[in-house]
Parts: structure tokens; C-alpha cells; sequence
């Protein structure tokens, strides 16, 4: 019995509380903004002609992570082909929409699925893939905090009434952050080289090495210039499909590049925040970035906010909606591979390499 407790109060730990958090925060904005106002300004404000690139860009980045997860799944011995890659990622984030970060471990059981692998290997190599984005992310930021450092001060001067911007280096904050950023690092190499006996300790150590291994066995892979380039591609794909976007609304075409690369940044970190498809986190980010440039107001719910408000959900719901789109067409494929498989008709490179007598 209490096995089973400890099964569901896992399980809703796990995927129950990214529902409330997304459920939560949306409920939130409805009930405190003048959703009258937001209507007026989609409207009124949107050139829609601009989300067609915008589409076309997004796909594009899911083809460049199927290329690039595939590189990984080579250098494990597991050689499924790109359209069955692309699939499994285009399936990953419809069930990332469904239910948060399930999708990865979704994908990685499809692969090794249909290509008779060890899961724990293709989950792995995953793990890799995902370790890489999360370091993509962190330089990303650091960039971005430099190059965004005088808007940034200016908007901090403007909310402490000060009226000065001064420079990021004299302030407080700026010292926390890197002060936490030193005592993190600094823990994570604890983590990495000690030999406590403590049992909690060792299963920290274990994850720490475990992370640092998957990550680690990308340097050590065939072709990692390509993973570096494809890199580079899935988040220049990322950042571009938000600098077009930006073009579809009057109160953002003339932002520029820098302000967009801001919103790009802190909706990437909102992204992290568990919740389906990143719904709430993702359009506070978003608007929070759009205040820091003047688009816009904090607090967030503030009802003179239509236009940064506007923005950021028909952003995330022309995502959305393809996300939905691409997962049912990815569906339907796999359930006609699965057949062609069943029938003989297409043979998998395990099966191809050993033939079973």
C-alpha cells in the first residue's frame, strides 16, 4: 500500500503540478487583464502574412535537432532513418504539450522501439542532446546580459526611481548572481570528486556524473563539427522565427535585434519552468522582456498591457498550433511504418545487420 502511495504521489509531483502551474498562471491572466482590449489589438495590430516564414523556419528546426540527434544515435550503433527521426521529434513535442517532458523519454523508447536497441542507450544519447541546449542556453544568456546591459540598467534605474542607469558592475545583484554562479560551479566539481560515504550525496554525484558523461561523449563522437553547426542552426532557427514574428506586430517591427534577442533569452528560460508546451511561463517572459524596452507595463496584469499581451500568446499559439499539427501527421506515419515493418516491406538496420535465422 504504501508503495503505491509513493507510485502516486510520484507520478503527480512529476506531471501533475506542471498541469496547475500552466493551468494557474493562465487563469490568472484572464482573470486579470482586459482580454476586450487584447481581441482589439490582434485584430487590428497583426500582419498574419508573416507567420508563413515563421511556420516554415520552425519546421526547419526540428529537421536541423533530427539531423543532430542522429549524429548521437550513430555513434551508439543505432542507424534508424531521418524520416523516422524527425517523426519522433516532431511526436516529442505534441506529448510535451500533453504532458511536460515526457516527451523525451517518449522518443527515445520510440527509437529503440523500432530499431530493437537498449532504451537506456538511446535515452542517453538524448540526455546529451538535451545537456547540449541547456549549455546553449547559459552562453546565450551571458551574451545577452552584456550586450542588453544598458537597457537592462535603465529599466532597473527607472523601477527604483532612481533615474540613473550606472553600469551593471556596481550593483548588488549583479554580484549575487555571480556569486551563486562561482558557489554552483563550485559545488557541481565537489559533487564530481568527492568520496563521501553519505547516501544521498552519492546519488547526487551519481546524476552529476552521469550529466557530465552524456555531455562529455559528445566531444568524443564522428562528425562534432557538424553537431557544433547543427547547433547553432536549431537556435539561429529558434531566434528567428521570434525576430520575423516580431515583424507581424506594430508594437514590436521596430524593437530590433538586440530587444529580441532579450525576449528570445528570457523566454528560453521561462521554457524551463515545467508546463505544458511552456504555457504561462513562456508568455511572462516574454512580456516581462517587452516591458524592459517599453512595450508594455509591470505588473504583467496590468490592463494597459493588450498589445505586449497580444504578442506573446498569438506567438505561442501559432506555435502551438503547429506543434499539434506536425505531432498528428508524425502519428499517422509512425502507424504506417509500424505496418510496412510488420509486413516486411521496410527492413531495420538492426534486423539487416543481423539477420535472424
Amino acid at each position: 500500500m504504501l508503495i503505491l502511495v509513493k507510485k502516486l504521489l510520484s507520478i503527480l509531483l512529476k506531471y501533475g503540478i506542471p498541469v496547475v502551474i500552466s493551468l494557474g498562471l493562465a487563469y490568472f491572466f484572464y482573470a486579470n487583464v482586459d482580454m476586450d482590449a487584447i481581441a482589439k489589438s490582434v485584430r487590428e495590430d497583426v500582419n498574419w502574412w508573416w507567420f508563413v516564414p515563421v511556420i516554415v523556419v520552425s519546421i526547419f528546426s526540428h529537421i536541423f535537432r533530427a539531423l543532430r540527434w542522429r549524429l548521437q544515435l550513430r555513434a551508439i550503433d543505432v542507424h534508424p532513418p531521418l524520416s523516422a527521426i524527425i517523426n519522433s521529434i516532431f511526436g516529442t513535442y505534441f506529448v510535451n504539450l500533453l504532458v511536460p517532458r515526457l516527451g523525451e523519454v517518449w522518443r527515445s523508447g520510440y527509437i529503440a522501439n523500432r530499431e530493437k536497441a537498449p532504451f537506456t542507450k538511446v535515452l542517453g544519447s538524448m540526455v546529451g542532446d538535451r545537456l547540449s541546449d541547456t549549455v546553449t542556453v547559459l552562453l546565450l544568456t551571458v551574451v545577452t546580459f552584456f550586450l542588453a546591459q544598458n537597457a537592462f540598467m535603465k529599466f532597473m534605474s527607472q523601477r527604483n526611481g532612481s533615474g540613473e542607469a550606472g553600469s551593471m558592475f556596481t550593483t548588488w545583484w549583479f554580484w549575487v548572481i555571480v556569486v551563486l554562479g562561482v558557489l554552483g560551479v563550485a559545488a557541481l566539481v565537489w559533487l564530481y570528486r568527492t568520496k563521501s560515504q553519505n547516501k544521498l550525496v552519492q546519488k547526487l554525484q551519481s546524476i552529476v556524473r552521469n550529466l557530465w558523461e552524456g555531455f562529455y561523449s559528445i566531444t568524443k563522437m564522428k562528425g562534432k563539427w557538424w553537431f557544433l553547426l547543427y547547433t547553432i542552426l536549431i537556435w539561429g532557427c529558434y531566434f528567428l522565427q521570434l525576430y520575423l514574428a516580431s515583424f507581424a506586430f506594430n508594437c514590436t517591427k521596430d524593437l530590433g535585434v538586440i530587444a529580441i534577442l532579450v525576449l528570445f533569452v528570457l523566454s528560453s528560460i521561462g521554457m524551463a519552468v515545467p508546463s505544458n508546451g511552456g504555457m504561462g511561463p513562456w508568455q511572462y517572459a516574454i512580456m516581462f522582456g517587452l516591458a524592459i524596452y517599453g512595450v508594455g507595463t509591470l505588473p504583467l496584469t496590468n490592463p494597459y498591457n493588450p498589445e505586449a499581451s497580444a504578442f506573446a500568446w498569438v506567438v505561442w499559439g501559432i506555435q502551438t498550433l503547429l506543434l499539434i499539427v506536425l505531432g498528428i501527421y508524425a502519428f499517422i506515419y509512425m502507424e504506417i511504418d509500424r505496418r510496412r515493418i510488420a509486413s516486411g516491406k521496410v527492413k531495420i538496420a538492426t534486423e539487416i545487420e543481423n539477420p535472424q535465422q
